[in-house]
C-alpha cells in the first residue's frame, strides 16, 4: 500500500492536519492466483453508532458481523515470554475486531408474476438500536427487508482429549454430577453453576485414558424476527432508521416508503415519483436518508444530481414540498454523458446535522443545507477520466455506484475508486487536500506510505495521474496517464463512528485503515 499526497503551497496549514493512513486488518484475503467468486464479493459495510460492531454483507446474500475486543492482541497468538511480556498492559489505539457470528440473510427467488429472478444480493445493511444485550440489523435485497436479533448464547461443546490423570478432585466430582443431572451444585460445598462456567474444563467422564471434556462458549446465533416484503415494485436501493429508532424508510427507484419496526405488514408510501406515462419519466431515486437527530427530516438524492430535503409534517405525500438543492455551476456543460455522471449514487448527513455529503461517478460534493444553490466544496475524484467517458459507458463501468461516508468530525471525508483505491479528504470546509490510499490485501506486509513534496500546481487530476509521485515529475510515465484497474473497485466502505478508522470491501476482502 502506498500513500500520495498532493498539496498546494498557500496551504501548508492544511497540509500539517492531514491524516496519515497506515494499514490495521484484513478479513477475506484471497489467495495468490485464487479466483473470486461473484457471490463472495462484499456489497454493503456499516458500523453501528457505537463502533462495537460492524456488518458486512455480500452479493451470496450473507451477512458477517465483526465485534471489536477492546483494542487488546489475542494472547494466544503469542508464543514466547517476551512478546507477552512486551504487549502487558499495552492497549491498542485503534479498534480491533474479530469475528462474531455470520448468517444467511436471503436467499435467491424467483417472482413468477413477472418472470423475473431476484438476487440475494444484499443491497444495505443498518443497525437498530439494541435491547436486553442483543443486537438487531436490518437487511435488504432488492425486494425484501429483514430484521434481524443476534443474542448471545452459551453453547456447551464436548470434545476427547488424551490425559494421563487418574484422579478426580471433588470440585470435579461435583461439577460432574451437577452437569449430568441437570442441577445445581451443593452450595454447602461452596460451589455454584458460575463457578462451574469459569472452568476452562470439565471433566466428565473417563474412558481408558480418554477424557471427555465440556467448555461453556458464548455463540452468537442470529434469528430473523420480522419480513418487510411485497412493498417495492422496483429495487431498493436504500433503508435509513429514524432518529426515534421506532421507524425506518426503504427507497427503490420511483418510491420511498415508511415503516414502523414492529409493524410488518403495513407502511406508508411518503414519496412517489412514478409519472402516469412511464415514458414521462425523467429522474429515479437514487439514494435517502434520514436526518440524523432530527426524525421529522429526510433526504432524497437523484439521478440528475439534485438532493431533496422534506419535512413529513409539512404533508403526507413529501414529494411536492422538498427543497432542492443541486449545482446550478455545471447546469450549463451539457453532453451525451452529462446526466449519467451526474447520478448520485451515495448520500450521507454529517453528524453535525447541517451537511451533506453526495457522491456522483466524477465529484465528491459536499452541501451545506443553508445554500441550494451550490455545494461548499466539490473534490474531483475522476476527472482525469472524463476522456475516456465513451470506453467507460461501452464497458458499464460509468455506472458504478461508489459508496461515501463522514467522519465523526464531519471534517473529513472519504470515497472509493478503481484499483481498490481510497480517497480521503481533510481539512475542513473548502479544502482541496486529498490522500489516496492504494489498498493491499495482503495483511503481512507492513503499507508503505511514502508522501509528496510541494508539487507546482494544485491538481486532484494531477494527484490522480501521477504527475508528482516520489516528488518529482516520472519521466517514464509516458502519456502520464495513471492506469486504473476497472475490475477492482472499492466501492463500499463506512467511517468508526467515533474514531478514524475506515472500513472498506474490496472485491471479497474487508480491510480495515486507521489514523
Amino acid at each position: 500500500m502506498s500513500v500520495v499526497l498532493s498539496s498546494d503551497s498557500s496551504s501548508s496549514s492544511s497540509s500539517a492536519a492531514a491524516l496519515e493512513w497506515k494499514f490495521s486488518q484484513v478479513f477475506g484475503d484471497k489467495l495468490p492466483g485464487e479466483d473470486i467468486q461473484d457471490i463472495d464479493l462484499i456489497s454493503a459495510v456499516e458500523f453501528d453508532k457505537s463502533g462495537n460492531h460492524l456488518a458486512v454483507g455480500d452479493r451470496g446474500g450473507r451477512i458477517v458481523i465483526f465485534e471489536n475486543n477492546g483494542g487488546k492482541d489475542d494472547p494466544l497468538k503469542f508464543n514466547s515470554r517476551n512478546e507477552l511480556e512486551r504487549l502487558d498492559g499495552v492497549v491498542s489505539k485503534h479498534p480491533q475486531y474479530h469475528y462474531k457470528t455470520e448468517f444467511q440473510s436471503h436467499e435467491p427467488e424467483f417472482d413468477y408474476l413477472r418472470s423475473v429472478e431476484i438476487e440475494e444480493k444484499i443491497n444495505k445493511v443498518r443497525w437498530c438500536a439494541s435491547s436486553n444485550g442483543s443486537l438487531f440489523t436490518l437487511s435488504a435485497n432488492d425486494k425484501t427487508i429483514k430484521l434481524w436479533k443476534v443474542k448471545e448464547h452459551k453453547v456447551k461443546q464436548v470434545r476427547e482429549i488424551d490425559t494421563s490423570q487418574s484422579v478426580k478432585s471433588e470440585n470435579s466430582l461435583l461439577a460432574e454430577n451437577s452437569f449430568i443431572n441437570g442441577q445445581n451444585p451443593n452450595f454447602a460445598n461452596g460451589h455454584s453453576l458460575e463457578w462451574t462456567e469459569n472452568m476452562e474444563n470439565d471433566v466428565l467422564s473417563n474412558n481408558g485414558g480418554h477424557n471427555k471434556i465440556a467448555c461453556l462458549s458464548d455463540a452468537a446465533l442470529a434469528r430473523c424476527r420480522r419480513v418487510y416484503a411485497h412493498a417495492h415494485t422496483f429495487s431498493i436501493n436504500s433503508i435509513s432508521v429514524n432518529s426515534d429508532w421506532e421507524t425506518f424508510l426503504s427507497g427503490d427507484d420511483l418510491r420511498i416508503n415508511l415503516w414502523n419496526l414492529e409493524i410488518s405488514n403495513q407502511c406508508f408510501n411518503i414519496i412517489d415519483m412514478k409519472p402516469v406515462l412511464m415514458e414521462d419519466l425523467i429522474e429515479v431515486i437514487t439514494s435517502a436518508e434520514f436526518h440524523p437527530f432530527h426524525c421529522n427530516l429526510l433526504a432524497y438524492s437523484s439521478s440528475r444530481g439534485f438532493i431533496r430535503l422534506v419535512d413529513m409534517r409539512q404533508s403526507a405525500l413529501c414529494d411536492h414540498n422538498a427543497r432542492i438543492f443541486k449545482d446550478e455551476e455545471s447546469e450549463g456543460h451539457k453532453s451525451f454523458f452529462t446526466e449519467i455522471i451526474a447520478s448520485i449514487t451515495d448520500m450521507k448527513f454529517a453528524n453535525d446535522g447541517r451537511h451533506i455529503l453526495s457522491r456522483d461517478f466524477m465529484n465528491l460534493k459536499l452541501w451545506d443545507m443553508n445554500m441550494d444553490s451550490s455545494p461548499v466544496a466539490t473534490f474531483k475524484i475522476h476527472e482525469n477520466l472524463r476522456p475516456k467517458l465513451c470506453d467507460l459507458y461501452n464497458n458499464d463501468a460509468i455506472f458504478d455506484k461508489f459508496d461515501c461516508c463522514v467522519a465523526g468530525d464531519h471534517l473529513n471525508f472519504a470515497t472509493g475508486s478503481y484499483s481498490n483505491r481510497l480517497r480521503v479528504f481533510s481539512g475542513g470546509i473548502g479544502s482541496e487536500e486529498g490522500v489516496t490510499v492504494e489498498a493491499n490485501r495482503n495483511p503481512i506486509r507492513k503499507p508503505n506510505v511514502q508522501t509528496t513534496t510541494r508539487a507546482r500546481r494544485s491538481s486532484l487530476s494531477n494527484l490522480a495521474r501521477g504527475f508528482y509521485r516520489q516528488g518529482h515529475d516520472n519521466p517514464s510515465a509516458g502519456s502520464n496517464e495513471f492506469s486504473y484497474d476497472f475490475n477492482s473497485k472499492l466501492l463500499h466502505l463506512a467511517w468508526h463512528p467515533t474514531t478514524n478508522l475506515i472500513a472498506c470491501g474490496a472485491g471479497n476482502s474487508l480491510v480495515m485503515y486507521y489514523a
